[in-house]
């Protein structure tokens, strides 16, 4: 790999690094002015340093950043897009194209060969915009001889199989065996979920066919149903890749994946469930793009948006996100942590598990193994002098009464805790086994959520509301509203809707409320306590939203109740 113009001289790069020593490099340069190499290679060819680090080290000079080919799932798409010959002269590897934004994400060993990328933009003859990765040269001619000249549809694949041996041994080497075609399917199907957006693979055998589910905006979408034969191979591929035991069948099991698709970093969370026909297994798919979303962008209202800021600024006490399970809890705390994250601050996380890694941020997953589960995982964060605590969830009284110790003692606590509704939170709390003074003056706050979705908005059509739609969204009848409803079209698989958002209610604890709270009051007063502060509903976002069209009334209605409305 030639080393171009950097900002540091590379040798001294790697000498302060450790990297390499002083004497090394000495040689090193020594034997350069002799054969006129880059000092890259030299290094390369006496021994000092590998291809690895090499590229690492030109990727933090350059500002650049570098990919690990080995880790790397290549789009098919883009593959088609260069000749080989073409990739193989330039010493160029297509790896993603996003045909929406026409962005395609190339790895290069060198990103200032001008000549190169000014060829390549010529062979395309479209306006790509470019996103260069750094790439050892041995890495990429290797990944060109293993991606080019092979099938990586769907349907070819499935056609490869039927007609062909499989490999048992390929299959079940982690990074080898790319010529067999299961391989090449998994990888296929992952690249596919990802492509289309979807958030959980399923894989789910049946008695003469396996399914395969997609759950796209929270909901799940079939997209392929494959014969029984194809199953054994592929569960077997699954668990190499995600480490689990592939000769433990009858037990749940499970795994983790970690890959480049789409030209990012995701990672796989994996679960095996023995079932009746064979082992069912689950993939969640981790974009840390989409996990670690600004505060401003969570598309909240700006009247919610404004009191979680509110609730963010105090300095200590516990604030609760509650809501079940894929309703964005963890999206929304992530946001706000990632909206504290300053070097001045020490945050702390007990998770199960990590999901998502921040820089800054000291995170730990919960083991049972080693008895570190919530409380005890408290108990060891208060020793670690934190100023902000994230616990994963609530699930038990010692939990409930280490995280409300946590925030007596000054610190700002971040938890999750099952509940339909905000207010609904606080007579959970005391089933756990807090006391309502405890509660009463250390409760900062608590967001209820729930995720809809986002009408498409190359399809959605106009009408006109009927007597009980505008009775849920409180119009009169001399309103003359028109709303949207979801139509299909191309641009979202037609089902009518693309994306979600998240619709809240957020409960800002004040003192005429902390007293309720302390007087075991009802939830009923309170709602009404609540009110008077301005409290808005989870219903009243979600109606807004629909006028607003955001979202259709249908959807609302399929998440959030608002049957209280015409009661």
């Amino acid at each position: 790999m030639n080393a171009p113009s950097t900002k540091l001289p590379l040798g001294k790069t790697l000498a302060d690094k450790g990297v390499i020593t002083p004497d090394q490099l000495h040689i090193a340069l020594q034997e350069q002015r002799q054969t006129g190499k880059p000092l890259g290679k030299t290094l390369m060819k006496l021994g000092f340093i590998s291809e690895a680090v090499l590229r690492d080290a030109l990727s933090e000079n350059l500002g650049q950043q570098s990919v690990d080919l080995s880790k790397v799932i290549i789009d098919a798409a883009a593959l088609r897009r260069v000749p080989k010959e073409l990739a193989k002269r330039l010493r160029v590897l297509p790896l993603a194209l996003d045909t929406d934004s026409k962005k395609l994400i190339i790895a290069m060993t060198d990103p200032n060969d001008l000549a190169a990328i000014d060829q390549l933009r010529q062979h395309l003859q479209e306006p790509f915009t470019w996103e260069i990765k750094l790439a050892s040269e041995s890495d990429i001619a290797r990944a060109i001889d293993q991606y080019y000249g092979v099938e990586l549809s769907i349907d070819g694949l499935l056609h490869e199989i039927e007609t062909g041996e499989i490999d048992w041994a390929s299959i079940q080497m982690a990074s080898a065996g790319y010529s067999q075609p299961v391989v090449r399917l998994i990888d296929a199907l992952l690249t596919d979920a990802v492509t289309q957006g979807a958030s959980d693979i399923h894989f789910e055998p049946e008695e003469s066919f396996v399914r395969i589910r997609y759950r796209i905006d929270g909901v799940l979408r079939q997209i392929r149903a494959l014969h029984r034969m194809y199953w054994p191979a592929m569960v077997v591929r699954l668990k190499v890749i995600s480490g689990m035991n592939i000769a433990e069948t009858r037990a749940p099991q499970d795994g983790r994946i970690s890959l480049t698709l789409a030209g990012r970093p995701l990672d796989f969370r994996v679960s095996a469930q023995p079932c009746t026909w064979g082992e069912n297994i689950v993939l969640r798919i981790l974009d840390r793009q989409k996990g670690l979303v600004p505060l401003d962008s969570l598309g909240l209202s700006m009247d919610n948006l404004r009191s979680l800021r509110l609730m963010v600024a105090r300095p200590e006490g516990i604030l609760l996100v509650t809501g079940p399970t894929g309703s964005g809890k963890t999206t929304t705390l992530y946001s706000i942590l990632n909206h504290l994250n300053t070097p001045e601050i020490n945050i702390m996380t007990l998770e199960d598990p990590v999901e998502y890694p921040i820089p800054l941020i000291r995170q730990t997953s919960i083991n049972e193994v080693v008895k570190m589960n919530f409380a005890t995982g408290i108990r060891s964060m208060m020793r670690q002098d934190p100023d902000v605590i994230l616990v994963g969830e609530i699930r038990d009284q010692e939990t409930a009464e280490m995280a409300f110790r946590a925030a007596m003692t000054g610190h700002q606590v971040y938890s999750t805790l099952h509940t339909p509704s905000a207010i609904g939170a606080i007579p959970r709390l005391f089933d756990l086994g807090i006391s309502p003074e405890i509660m009463a003056g250390n409760i900062i706050g608590i967001v209820a959520q729930r995720l809809i979705r986002k009408l498409c908005k190359h399809c959605c059509t106009p009408y006109t509301p009927d007597h009980l739609e505008r009775r849920l969204l409180a119009l009169s009848e001399a309103n003359p509203a028109t709303l949207l409803r979801a139509q299909g079209c191309p641009h979202c698989a037609h089902t009518g809707y693309k994306g979600r958002l998240a619709v809240m209610e957020l409960l800002r604890m004040n003192s005429a409320m902390g007293e309720l709270i302390a007087q075991r009051a009802t939830s009923h007063e309170i709602a009404q306590a609540a009110a008077a502060a301005g409290f808005q509903s989870m219903a009243d976002d979600a109606c807004q939203r629909v006028l607003h069209g955001e979202t259709s009334l249908d959807e609302v209605t399929r998440i959030v109740d608002l049957t209280s409305r015409v009661a």
